[in-house]
């Protein structure tokens, strides 16, 4: 019996009955489909796909998610592939069409993150674990309070040049969510020139997707005086799959870790 979905991009997704062979293109995503069970389901993920380790080792690795190997995923004859606007391109989207039904999602914030985690349950029949998952992601959230709310942040994922995070992105609704105010404010992306915008309080190096070093937090603490810098779990504040369940927590040891004297 055909089922008849609406991805996160406005895309009709249609498919013949419960997808058996499924192959995932999103980290986050690949994770969830695990916590949702579908240890057999899922035969195809990307390199980047770490976790659960199990399936890093064992399961068939696509290439990664900004150049798929399209003839790889074709051989594992999928019937669901599950993709991310942001993460993957267009091209490899539109050849993927090809070989099977592609669901993406499209997320910039917390919101649309707990709308795919219930969508990609119902599609793969595991719609009231997922519904499960998102009420305790949320519980969790709204359970979180920041003792520094409202002060200021800037939020590096990258080195030379250093380049920040900026609206309209999953991250700077992490970083309001969780109460503190992103400094940038321009869209998306943009490349951080301290020089020309005032200092934040509190200076965040992501371990990824640039892996910033603890050398890398003193090195910057000795340009700018007064600046708290520190490196912080980039999976936390980027990752919207299953893994948001652990975030809080997260969250609420680093509040202690700044309230602590230096």
């Amino acid at each position: 019996m055909e089922r008849i979905f609406t991805d996160q991009m406005n895309r009709t997704v249609r498919l013949e009955g419960i997808p058996r062979r499924i192959v995932s293109l999103v980290p986050s995503q690949t994770e969830l489909l695990h916590d949702l069970g579908l240890e057999d389901e899922v035969v195809g993920i990307t390199k980047f796909c770490i976790y659960p380790d199990e399936w890093f080792g064992s399961k068939t690795r696509v290439g990664g998610t900004k150049q798929v190997n399209i003839e790889k995923v074709s051989k594992l004859q999928p019937d669901l592939i599950i993709g991310n606007k942001e993460e993957n391109t267009k091209e490899d989207i539109e050849a993927l069409e090809e070989i099977a039904p592609v669901w993406m999602s499209d997320i910039y914030n917390i919101e649309d993150a707990l709308e795919m985690i219930c969508s990609i349950g119902e599609i793969v029949d595991c719609k009231e674990k997922a519904v499960e998952l998102a009420k305790t992601i949320q519980t969790r959230f709204d359970q979180l309070a920041n003792p520094m709310a409202g002060r200021t942040v800037v939020y590096l994922i990258w080195k030379d040049p250093y380049l920040s995070v900026g609206t309209n992105t999953f991250i700077h609704s992490v970083i309001a969510r969780i109460g503190f105010q992103n400094s940038i404010r321009e869209v998306r992306y943009p490349e951080w020139k301290s020089e020309l915008t005032e200092l934040p309080e509190f200076l965040f190096l992501s371990t990824e997707p640039f892996p910033f070093k603890e050398d890398d937090v003193e090195s910057l603490k000795d340009q700018f005086n007064g600046v708290k810098v520190m490196l912080v779990d980039g999976e936390m504040f980027s990752w919207y799959g299953s893994r948001m369940r652990l975030a809080p927590r997260y969250f609420r040891d680093l509040f202690n870790e700044i309230t602590l004297p230096e």
